[in-house]
């Protein structure tokens, strides 16, 4: 049976949907799970959680649980990371107060932007200090990596290390989801063929199965008859712009752009329904919650939802495992699967998977306008990763000149200026810059 670690498992709602949908399988019913998280209280909640996943499932896994990675990673054969370097406070909130102080609002500063910007360059280090551990402790072993900013933390590794990786995201199966019920057709009825870059991916095929009739009518009869969902606004309208419907929520899609964040077009905000710092209001929200969520997923006699995610990190394991061949969408290095973006950067496309491993789909060239809109983003990414792995400043200013959204709202004086303050409030959570 395979072990299975898994990096910021005090991530203990996400945990338990991983661990649900592994140890479902009576393949992998028997694994060795490690647990591991730098606060011990929260991975004390994981390890209990874990148990009562077992137990509900009818699984025997051993489960051990540390705050000592090394241990964790030891002769492991998959590594499930899910971390976040400087957690809500002060990391998230340094990303949208002081954007504010310039009039720079987010939505979820996860991604791009100057929030994605410095959340991957204090998530870097660690993703390479994991690699290493791994390269000496677990060479072989696959990286399953659900860490946003998920392109430049991809890139970064694939640049800079040689082990195993693979970027995971819901975005997809989730958007498929929608659609279908906006257009009235069982997802499971629905063939779709996705492919650009993580966020701004966008659906090339959405086809009934069974007829192979093309969708796409039907979603933008969705336009015609005012039947746009209130969240979805954003990215309705960039179908109506660009004629494919893109991966990510509105909210994430409106700060990847110049077109709909204004601070002096206060219309637009409210014309496209854009939840301005709606993932600090998430944050302080789950933060609330937490101790009545832990003591409820720690009493034995609690109910525990065992239902299954639609994560493709265990399908993955288990494809690798039994040889079972499937299509999962994953994000990994551009080497001519996408022939209009740059080589190398990080793509998501179909991959299929088996007991040889990850094997992405050539897709060829992209629409040229979608191409253009993703080229704006692996512009940021690109300079980012520079800056995070030769340590020169002058790249963080140039991936923050660069950001769409940025750049459409601040002056260059004003960018560098805020650049510096971002710096600064981080401390020590970044390395040293030239």
């Amino acid at each position: 049976m395979p072990k299975i670690a898994f990096i910021g498992a005090g991530s203990t709602v996400f945990a338990k949907n991983l661990l649900v949908d592994i140890l479902s399988f009576p393949e992998l019913a028997d694994s060795t799970i490690s647990l591991m998280d730098i606060d011990a209280q929260r991975l004390r909640t994981s390890e209990i959680v874990a148990g009562k996943v077992a137990r509900t499932v009818g699984a025997q896994p051993t489960i051990t649980a540390t705050t000592d990675r090394r241990d964790a990673l030891r002769d492991a054969d998959y590594v499930i990371c899910m971390i976040q370097v400087g957690g809500y406070e002060p990391s998230t909130v340094i990303d949208f107060e002081i954007p504010k102080r310039y009039g720079l609002r987010q939505t979820i500063a996860d991604t791009l932007g100057i929030g994605g910007i410095m959340r991957g360059l204090r998530t870097i280090p660690v993703l390479l200090d994991i690699a290493r551990d791994m390269a000496e402790l677990c060479p072989d072993a696959l990286l399953l990596n659900y860490v946003n900013p998920m392109c430049i933390n991809q890139w970064a590794l694939t640049r800079a290390t040689g082990i195993k990786s693979v970027g995971l995201c819901h975005s997809v199966p989730h958007t498929a989801g929608e659609l279908a019920e906006d257009i009235g057709v069982p997802v499971e009825d629905i063939n779709y063929l996705v492919a650009g870059i993580n966020h701004i991916a966008y659906y090339l095929k959405f086809q009934h199965k069974q007829t192979g009739e093309d969708l796409y009518p039907r979603i933008h009869q969705v336009i015609a008859e005012g039947r746009v969902p209130e969240a979805n606004r954003v990215r309705y309208d960039m179908l109506k712009r660009l004629g494919y419907f893109v991966t990510e929520s509105s909210e994430h899609f409106s700060e990847y752009v110049p077109w709909y964040i204004k601070r002096d077009r206060p219309d637009l905000i409210e014309d496209f329904n854009i939840p301005l710092d709606e993932y600090i209001r998430r944050c302080e929200n789950q933060i609330a919650e937490w101790e009545s969520m832990r003591a409820q997923m720690e009493d034995a006699d609690a109910p525990l939802d065992i239902s299954r995610s639609v994560e493709y990190g265990s399908l993955i394991i288990h494809s690798m495992e039994t040889g079972t061949p499937r299509t999962v969408y994953g994000n990994v290095p551009n080497t001519g699967i996408i022939s209009n973006l740059p080589e190398g950067c990080i793509v998501e496309v179909p991959c299929l998977v088996d007991a040889n491993g990850i094997q992405p789909t050539r897709i060829g060239a992209l629409p040229p306008q979608l191409a253009a809109m993703m080229q704006t983003n692996i512009n940021v990414q690109a300079l980012t990763v520079e800056a995070a792995l030769t340590g020169k400043r002058e790249h963080i200013y140039h991936a923050a000149m660069f950001d769409p959204h940025t750049a459409a709202e601040l002056s260059l004086d004003q960018i560098w200026a805020l650049v510096d303050d971002m710096i600064d409030a981080h401390g020590d959570m970044l390395p040293a810059y030239d």
